[in-house]
Formats: C-alpha cells, structure tokens, sequence
C-alpha cells in the first residue's frame, strides 16, 4: 500500500488523492502520513497542486454527498411526503431492489473518502517543516467545516474535521474564527454524549472561541441549550477543567448569565452535596471573572435569592442545600470584595428573620448567622463593627430560649462552635453569660435533642485548649446525664468521659463518679456498657501491669458489682486486652468459683456469667480450645452445677460446655433438663428465654438431643391429657414417618424423676393441677417454636423418633385454646402458634403422616388446616349458640369446612347475632390460625383450598369487626395492655388477609375465586373503617401504617368481578345474591362523608347532625389514594366503577337513599367527573349506570315516595343526568338513527 501511494505521489497530485481514497482511513493512515512528510520538499510542485487537488476533490465529493442526500430524502416545502408503501407479499417485487439501499451505501463510500481527505488535509496544514501555504488549504478546511451538518451521521468525519478545526484554532492560524461556528458545537456534544474528560478538556481550551458568538442572536438557541447541559453534567462538575469552563460562561452574555443561575438554582432542591459544593465555586468563580451587569445579576439576583431562600425554605433540607451553594462564597471570604458582599446579602434579612414568628424561619436564620459568623462589615469603623458583633451574641444567647426545641438544639450547638472558633477574641463577660448559660439550663431541658447537642456542643467545645480551665470546674454538672432516660444521652456522656480520659488534667471520675458508671455498666444497653468498659479498662485490666495483677483488679470489680464485672469481661476482647490475658483470667474465674473461698449467690452467679463471655471470644480462636477443655474437666464441671445455684449461672455453665468437647460435660444432663423444664411464664422473661436457649445448644452439642425432646413431649402429653379430661377433648394417636429418623436411643441414663411414667395414673383436674400443667406446655411450646428457628435443632427435631407424639399432643392442647379461649383466660396462643410451625416444617420436608408413602394422602399442612377451621367453626357456632342455638351443622360435619360453606349465609354463621364482649385472647387465637393459613397458602401447602382459605378469612374478619361493634355497644373500657394487643392483632388480621388476596389475585385459578376476593376486600375495608369508627382516630392512624402497602391489592380485588368476567353483569349479582341486598359498611361510610360535603354549605343544623364524620380522616386518605391509583388505569377504573354503582343500586332496592346519593356524588364527582372525556372508554360503568339512572326515575316516580326521599333521588338523578345525556342518550340516538 505504501508503495503504491508514494508511486502516484510522485505522479500527480489528482492520482495521490485518488489513490489514498480507495484505501479505509484507518488502514491506510500510517502509510499517508509518510508519504507526505518524506516525499513533499520545500521545493517540490506538489506544494501547489496538493493544495487545489484536494479543494477539487473535496468539493465534488461534498456536491455529491448533498445530491444523494436529496435523492434519498426528498423534502418539499409546501407538498407533505406520500405514505410509506406497505411490505407486503404484493409489493415483494417492487423491494427486492432498493435504491436507498444503494444511496446509502454510496454516502458511506464518499464519506470514507472525505475522511482521507480531511487527514490529509490535516497533515499538510501540520506539516513538520511547514512547506505549505494555509492561505491556500483555507478553502478546503471551510467547506469541510461549512457542512459539517450533513455529515452527523458519520461520526468518524465529524470527528475528524473537528479535530482539524480545533487545531486550527489552538495553532492561532489565518482564518481560525471561520472554522468554529460548526465545530464547537460538536466538540461540545461529543463531551456531553460520550463523557470522557479529555473531551471536557478539550471544550475548556477552545473556551475563548466562543466569545465569537453573539448570544442575543435567535440562532444561538442549540448552542445555549448545550452550554446549559453542561451546568447539569457530573461530568463538568467533577472534573476542574469543566467547573472552570462553566465558569468562564458567565461572563459570555447577560442572558446566558440569567439562564445559567436559573438552572443551578432548579439543581439545588435534589442536588447531592458534592454537586451543591461545585456549584457555588463555579458561581464564585463567576462572580469573580465577570463585571458589570453580569456581576450584577449573580450578586442581586442569584446570591440574594439564595440567601432568602435559606431563610424562608420549608425545609430544613432545602435550607441545607443552599447554604452548601453558599459556602463556596463563604469559604473564600478573605477574598477582597466577598466579605462586604456578604455583609450587604445577608444583614438586611438575618437579624430581622431570627426574631420572627414562624420557628421555622428562626432556625433557618440561625443556620445561616452561625455559618456567617461573624458577619461584619469591612468598610465601618471598630465602634460599629463591636456593636454588630455583640448583637450577634445577643441574639445568640436569646435563642438558647427560644420556645421551639429545634432553635434551641440548633443554638446550643452553634454557641459551642462559636466559642470553639473564636474563643481568644470573644470578651469573657460573653463567653461566662454563654457558658452559664448552657451548664445551668440547656442540660436540664425536657427536650431529649436539646440534651444531646448540649453534650455534643460540649465535646467540640473541649477540641479548643483554651476553654479547658474553665470547664475543668463545670463538667461535673453534666454527670447526671449518665442516667440520663435516653439511650442516645447517655452514650453521648460516655463518648464525652472518654475524651476526658485522653486529655491531661481531666479526671472521667470528677465528671462522674466511679459507682454510677459501675452501675451504668451493669444496668446499660450493650452499646454504652462496651463504651464504659472502654473508659475503665486503663483501671481494672491495664496492660502496663502483671497479668495476675490486672486479674487481681477484675476480681475486685466482680466482687464490687457482680453483673458489672461480668459486662466488663464482655466487652474486654473488643477494646484492646489480649487474649492470652484473658485465658489467665478465665482459668482464675473457675478456679475460685470451684475452690473453698467463701462467696456470695451473686459472686458466683459473676464468675460465671463472665466465665461464660471469655469462653465465647476464646472459643474462637481454636489454639486456645486445648487450654479452655483442660481446664474445664468432667469433675470440675459437675462442682460448677453444683455451685451454680441461680438459672442464670447453670446457663453460663451450659453455655461453657456448649463451646468445648461434649466429653468434658460428664453426667450433667438432669441438672440441665432442670434448667430447661422449669419454663413456666417462659414468654415474658427474655433473661429465661437466654438461659434456656444456651441449655438447647448445651445439650445438642452432647448428642443428648433426643432425650431431651422426649422429655419435653413427655410435659406436652401430660397437658394434652389433661385437656382431654377437664374439656373431654378426644385425641385420637398420629404415627409419624421420617427419612431421618433416629433408629437408636442415647446410651445416657435419664433420671427416673424425669422418666416416670404416668399414664397409669387417673389425671386430677382438681386445685391447680391442670394450670400448672397448661403453663409448663406452654413454655414447652415456646421451646419447640425456638428450637425450630435453627437448622441443626430444626434437623434435630423433625427427625426425632418422638415427633409423632408433639404433634398429636400439640393438636389436641390447641384444640382446647382455641375453643375454650373465651371461658379461660389463661388458655395461651402460642401452642397453636408451635401446632403450625410444626406442620410447616413437616410439610416442607415432607414428612407425612401415618407413614404412608401414598401421594394422595393428606399432607400434614392439609390435616392440620381441616383441624384449625373445624375448631374455629365450632368457636363461632359457640358464641351463636349462646344466643341463637342456630348453627348450620353442614360446616362441622366430619370435622371438615366443606368448600361450599362460605358467608353467603352471614346472619347464620358469624353475623350481627354474635353478640358476646370481646375477648382479646379469642382475637389472638383467631390471628395465629389466620398466620397459618396464609403462610400455608403462599408457599403453595394447599394449593386446593384456596376458596375455603378465602371464605375462612372472611369469616374471621366479620366475627371480629362484630365482636368491636358488640364492645363499643357495651362501652367498656380496655386496659392500655389490652388495646395495645387488640391492635397488633387487628395489624396482623388485616395484613395477612390483604396478603392472602395478593396470593388469589395472582394464582392462575383466580377467575373461579373472584367471589370470594370479592367479599374479603369488603371486610377488609370494613375493618379499617370499623377501628376507625369504634377506637378512634388515633389507633385508626397507627392501624392506616399496614393498610398502604396493601392499597393497590384492595383495589384489584374490588374490580376482580368485571375485570375477570369483562361484563358489568357479573358485579351486580356478586354483591345483590342475598335478598337483603347487602351494602358494605365502609361504604355507608363514604356516602355519609360525601354527605357531610354536600351539607357543608347547607343549614347549621345539617353540618352539626354531620360533625362526627370528620373523624374519619384515615378512611378519607385512603379513599383519596385509592382514588388517586385509579386515575391512572382506565381498565381498574372502569372495573372498580361497577363496584361502587353496584352498592348505589343495592341501597337504591334497599331504600337506603343517603347511601345512593352519597356513592353517587363520589362517583360522578371524585372518582370521574361528569365531564371527564374518558367515560367514553368506561363501557362496564355505563353499562352500570344506565341500570341506576332507570332506577332512581323509576323510584322518583312512585306515588308513595316522601318528599324528603324525592329530593334525594332527585338530586341523585341530576348527578346523573350529564352522563346519561352524553354518553349514554345521544349514543343510543345515533345508532337508532343510522338504524
């Protein structure tokens, strides 16, 4: 290739160009570059000739590339283009040959050779020894650069006449202000589009070239609105070059000037902080490369809207942001001119913002002085400047009293800086005010974050070496913040003493002293007491001293505080002392826990529990398990138990044995199976629940597991027994199979205390026998919960031989505390809540029952789901029958909910005859079935029961929405324990229902499951609207917190008839099937709210007969997002529309008017307004509508009707009456008339 172009550059020019031009660029390049700087002389002609060859051949490249242009994009400018043939089998002919096919391709050849032409041009321009004319090459470059525009498609051109261009204008060439007007602008692109810094880099070196552009001119408007991207490009304000190159626009034009702080200022609202710091540096440096009207418009028009808009943003985000803008004047302050600008910005709104009423504005003000400060004026003299700085501390003082907490958190902390940052000029008459201040009374504010910046203020307050005297005598007045009632308080006062410690002349204990932080220590979360154990380290385990000696002292502290001690140890590994000390002090602890030395319950109960913590962190490292299971031998360990006579030290030696060789723990198993069977009230004490959780990984790592399950069964199986004789409860037996079971029993030798048997023995139900019983298998239920948590226990437990009886006599005690709940208050939740953990566990590794390997077999999911809605059924057959004696016995025949018993038949089954007070234990029992039925459910255990699981739910719901209604009616008062738990369970009830209807809505079968969706959205929003009615709105908004997650769902669910059956029919008899024709009560509620609106402008007596309806603000919000979701699908709309005309015509058959007009009036003027263009799309809700409009005449007309009624339905009928003209009337015109 190289010959061939150094042989025809010696011919001809024409031959060279023509030549090269059949070569690709980038080929062909290297070969180029050679041949035109070895073989072009200063004396050769070819100086000439290259120079009109290559305008020649360039012209007519350009002249045809626009010709072709032309022919494929054929434009005119009063005749629009024909529409595009359609591809088709007819018109295949036609299109086997395309001649834009072939226009392109030969753009694509000319453009290639135009990219030669340009390097080549390149190079001569460029030549090394300058033997060209640019005079002559100007030409060429300008019609390159002239029609830059047609060659955007072709980006390695564009590049390279660019690159020409740039060069051109860096190089100071004749000519170079003719070549930027198309070259800065793609220059300009490419760094905006390809984001690379070189290409900023380059933008910034071409940054005088646009000072040739006249920025007034309209033609500008591209270039601007790329200038503009910049302002917004990470790119550009990351790099320098590029914050320098949008500074450097300032000074380009007053309008750009404007347009440019119009966008950094719509940038500050969401911009992050590194981006709001570039942006006022840019801005800065603006304000100091420009002068004039532009300078004029960044100080009064950008930087005099930033500083009001921190004073007066809503937000004290927003505040923050700007004042990050303004920083980058701030920080420059020493520059000449920024301190009086600063001053004359600033001061006009300040002080006169800081004694305002609105505390927002105060705080905003107060931000901006303290980042200000101080804020003087340059050009006054000293008399004045003193005056403004001792208004300053004047205002700052007053608002360490301001009345809103926030000022004051924001004043404590600022006064502490400031007097940090100028403590050597302030008087000392201001820094005792100030100090005084603080030390006396911001310490002992209610306000917990006023407290906490106090301590904060002071920590930064100590960072000045100055302020050390004087706080030296006032730090003991912040001691009682150690027992300070918040956590974050507390930690801030122990942050503070480990500063004093690392400060000279500071003593922690003057501060506080030494037993209020040993107290601290042992009583503290877990968090302060590893920040005390930091602070007292140097004392009671320092390095510098013998280790026996620092034993000595850790000793000392446990005999001094027991539970300190043992917090100390805890925390010793994590601050710093080594692990060879620590095993030292390990094997001191058993030693003296073991020997002859006289201590107390307590000392010992210290030992231990710190034993226990050192085990932990040594336990880690294996090269000290060797030393930890020499220590602990089987006889020591047994003289541990011995002396541990409180739960918590037998679980520290549990806990021992749990991390060391199970070898070691010798006969030990009875004193532990003690520990873990005395579990009665197990559920309240989270110490217990400790305690016995280290005797579970105690026993399991001594492969004593087994017997231990078998024991607790064991409590179980009495229990069960004992519910069968107090209740007559008939348990029948359950065999069990599983992959794993255990085939041998453990060789240790079990107590007969614990192995007695008693099942020969007549059960005493008399004294407290059977409540002492109950309580055991409740903890016991507790423990199998737990243990069922962890993979190993998990394992343990699903493969034990034993499984089969936990389960039958889990089922058998849940049966009796789910249908005595109401009678027995001390009936618990939990052994239903472990019957159906149990179940899960055994469905998902499925384990099936009576050992049958039968696929069609019932799973134990599917047996224990059959149990669960049998003995909630008969719950609620009980409470009807204690007023009724009515219960349909179809729905407890053979134990078993057939799946045609749903709410159809509501009265009979668990309606507004169940009048019996609510029990909050009943509540609970219901919400744990209801827990496993849904978890059940989605993770597909029974995919069959979809329906039965829908109805059931329903169920459930409507027993106690009644069940509150009964509550109200009976105006009893609950116990502030009682409302808290009723609504944690009304929270739980609710969201495993919406999660439930998630699951149908989803399920492929959900067509044959619409009704019942249908009627559990409806309880749901029952629900909500019933806690909101009969608890009142602050438990509503607590409640509303569950609900919005599930919003979305309710309102799929609500539309699930007519967007299953896409027919508006469907909606109608799901809602009207009942002869009473029933109405949901939320939307009895609706329509009285919308009624409310309606009489807002009526009669005194109507707006108050109405008040109370304001309480249903949480039910209004979510109407008004349901509302809002709606807006944005028209298919949900139109489905969920029906809903609603749906209830309007069951009330109307109901002769419930209120409600009628109510629905409608949300309806026609909420949910779609009567002049809303998109009923014509909503065919489900004018089908619906129709039926209401003839409805309402019909009723309108009846001669029996009121007056009262009569203005009801006709104002029902005039909400209706413009749909029903546009949509409805004058379609059915028109079509009769084309007819």
């Amino acid at each position: 290739m190289e010959k061939r172009l150094r042989s025809s550059l010696q011919s001809s020019a024409d031959e060279f160009l023509s030549e090269a031009a059949k070569f690709p660029l980038r080929s062909s390049k290297s070969a180029i570059k050679s041949s035109i700087s070895t073989l072009i002389k200063p004396s050769s002609d070819l100086i000439s000739t290259l120079s009109l060859s290559l305008r020649d051949s360039v012209s007519r490249a350009i002249s045809k590339f626009k010709n072709l242009s032309e022919s494929t994009f054929p434009a005119s400018p009063v005749t629009p283009p024909a529409k595009r043939v359609r591809r088709s089998a007819r018109n295949k002919k036609d299109d086997d040959v395309s001649p834009t096919g072939d226009g392109d391709n030969e753009r694509q050849s000319i453009a290639e050779k135009l990219q030669v032409y340009a390097y080549i041009l390149h190079l001569c321009v460029f030549h090394t020894k300058n033997v060209f004319s640019v005079s002559d090459l100007l030409p060429t470059a300008q019609e390159l650069h002239d029609n830059l525009i047609l060659f955007e498609s072709d980006s390695i051109l564009l590049s390279e006449i660019a690159n020409l261009c740039e060069e051109w204008w860096k190089g100071g060439l004749l000519g170079k202000e003719t070549l930027i007007s198309q070259s800065l602008p793609v220059v300009l692109s490419r760094s905006l589009t390809f984001k690379k810094k070189v290409d900023v880099h380059r933008v910034y070196s071409l940054r005088e070239a646009f000072t040739l552009f006249d920025f007034e001119d309209e033609s500008i408007e591209d270039l601007k609105h790329l200038l503009i991207r910049c302002v917004i490009s990470p790119l550009y304000l990351k790099t320098e070059d590029g914050r320098k190159f949008i500074a450097f626009l300032f000074g380009l034009s007053m309008q750009l000037t404007k347009e440019l702080c119009a966008m950094i200022k719509s940038q500050i609202s969401f911009g992050r902080k590194s981006m709001l710091e570039a942006y006022g540096e840019i801005v800065f440096r603006g304000w100091k490369a420009v002068e004039g009207e532009c300078k004029n418009e960044i100080e009064n028009g950008f930087l005099q809207g930033l500083v009001e808009g921190a004073t007066y943003a809503s937000s004290p985000d927003l505040a923050a942001s700007i004042r990050r803008v303004l920083w980058g004047f701030v920080h420059q302050r020493t520059t000449e001119g920024v301190e009086k600008l600063i001053f004359c910005l600033a001061e006009p709104v300040i002080f006169r913002s800081l004694q305002v009423a609105n505390s927002n504005v105060r705080q905003n003000a107060l931000h901006l002085l303290l980042d200000l400060f101080p804020l003087e004026n340059p050009d006054a003299t000293k008399e004045a400047k003193d005056t403004l700085l001792e208004k300053q501390f004047f205002l700052l003082e007053k608002l360490l009293s301001d009345e809103c907490p926030d000022v004051r958190v924001v004043a404590v902390e600022g006064s502490c800086r400031t007097l940090h940052q100028f403590w050597e000029v302030v008087p000392s008459p201001i820094i005792t005010k100030m100090i005084t201040r603080i030390f006396d009374h911001m310490i002992y504010d209610a306000c917990t974050e006023v407290r906490l910046s106090t301590v904060n203020g002071v920590i930064y307050l100590l960072g000045n070496p100055q302020s050390h005297e004087v706080l030296k005598v006032l730090l003991p007045k912040l001691g009682n913040l150690i027992m300070d009632p918040t956590s974050v308080v507390r930690a801030a006062v122990a942050d503070l003493l480990i500063l004093l410690n690392d400060i000279r002349n500071f003593h922690f204990h003057k501060v506080v002293p030494l037993d209020v932080l040993i107290s601290a220590l042992a009583d503290d979360q877990p968090v302060i007491a590893r920040k005390i154990t930091k602070l007292l380290i140097p004392s009671y385990f320092p390095s510098k001293v013998t280790e026996e000696e620092a034993c000595k002292r850790v000793i000392a502290l446990i005999k001094r505080s027991p539970t300190a001690g043992a917090r100390f140890c805890e925390f010793a590994a994590l601050e710093g002392a080594s692990l060879r000390s620590l095993l030292r002090l390990f094997k001191i602890f058993i030693g003296l826990t073991v020997s002859s030395v006289k201590l107390s319950e307590e000392q010992i109960e210290g030992l231990l529990v710190a034993a226990s913590h050192l085990c932990t962190i040594l336990a880690k490292d294996a090269s000290f398990l060797e030393a930890l299971n020499e220590e602990l031998s089987g006889g020591k360990l047994k003289t541990l138990f011995t002396v541990a006579s409180s739960t918590r030290a037998q679980s520290s030696v549990c806990f021992i044995i749990s991390h060391m060789s199970p070898d070691a723990a010798g006969d030990l198993f009875g004193d532990c199976m003690c520990l873990i069977t005395k579990c009665s009230g197990l559920l309240d004490d989270t110490e217990r629940q400790a305690e016995v959780r280290c005797a579970h990984k105690m026993i399991l790592s001594c492969g004593w597991f087994d017997d231990m399950f078998e024991d607790l069964v064991r409590f179980l199986q009495r229990a069960a027994r004992g519910c069968h004789v107090k209740f007559g409860i008939d348990g029948g037996k359950q065999s069990i199979r599983s992959a794993t079971r255990s085939k041998t029993r453990s060789s240790m030798k079990i107590s007969s205390k614990s192995k007695q048997s008693e099942g020969k023995k007549p059960y005493d139900t008399g004294g407290n026998r059977f409540f002492e019983d109950y309580a055991l298998a409740v903890g016991v239920a507790w423990q199998i919960k737990d243990l069922l948590l962890s993979d190993n226990t998990r394992k343990a437990i699903l493969g034990s031989r034993n499984l089969e009886s936990a389960y039958s006599a889990l089922r058998l005690i849940s049966e009796a505390s789910i249908l005595h709940s109401q009678q027995h208050d001390y009936l618990n939740t939990y052994p239903v809540s472990a019957y159906t953990t149990l179940t899960l566990h055994m469905a998902l590794h499925n384990i099936k029952i009576d050992g049958s390997a039968d696929s069609t077999q019932e799973t134990p999911s599917e047996l224990t789901l059959n149990h669960l809605l049998h003995c909630v059924y008969s719950l609620f057959k009980a409470n009807i029958g204690n007023k009724s004696g009515q219960f349909p016995s179809r729905s407890l025949d053979a134990g078993l909910i057939p799946p045609e018993s749903s709410t159809k038949t509501k009265e009979c089954q668990t309606g507004a005859s169940l009048t019996k007070q609510i029990n909050i234990n009943v509540v609970k029992v219901l919400t744990s079935v209801l827990k496993f039925i849904v978890d059940a459910t989605a993770m597909n255990l029974v995919p069959h029961y979809h329906e039965r699981c829908l109805n059931f739910t329903t169920d459930n719901l409507r027993f106690v929405i009644t069940n509150l209604k009964e509550l109200a009616i009976a105006q009893l008062q609950l116990t502030e324990g009682d409302l808290k738990d009723l609504i944690i369970c009304l929270k739980s009830s609710f969201t495993y229902g919406a999660k439930l209807l998630n699951i149908v809505l989803k399920n492929d079968e959900v067509s044959s499951l619409k009704g019942g969706a249908y009627n559990l959205v409806n309880e749901l929003l029952d629900l909500i609207v019933a806690v909101e009615e009969l608890l009142g709105y602050g438990c509503a908004a607590r409640f509303s917190t569950v609900v919005q997650p599930w919003v979305p769902d309710l309102v799929l669910a609500l539309g699930s008839y007519s967007l299953l059956e896409h027919t508006g029919d469907e909606g109608f008899r799901c809602s009207s099937e009942n002869s009473t024709f029933h109405v949901p009560s939320w939307l009895h509620i609706l329509a009285r709210i919308e009624l409310c609106e309606l009489r807002s402008t009526g009669s005194d007596e109507e707006i108050e007969k109405d008040q109370h309806l304001n309480d249903f603000l949480a039910f209004k919000r979510l109407v008004e997002m349901m509302s809002e979701l709606l807006s944005a699908n028209t298919k949900i709309l139109d489905a969920v529309g029906v809903t609603f005309l749906t209830g309007s015509l069951n009330a109307l058959q109901s002769k419930n008017l209120d409600t009628v007009l109510g629905v409608l009036h949300f309806v026609c003027g909420k949910l779609v307004r009567a002049e809303d263009p998109n009923w014509k799309e909503l065919k489900l809700m004018l089908a619906s509508l129709e039926k209401v409009y003839r409805g309402v005449e019909i009723e309108a007309d009846r001669l029996d009707s009121s007056e009262d009624d009569r203005q009801k339905l006709y104002g029902a009928k005039a909400l209706l009456e413009p749909i029903w003209t546009s949509f409805i009337y004058d379609e059915k015109k028109d079509s009769m008339e084309e007819e």
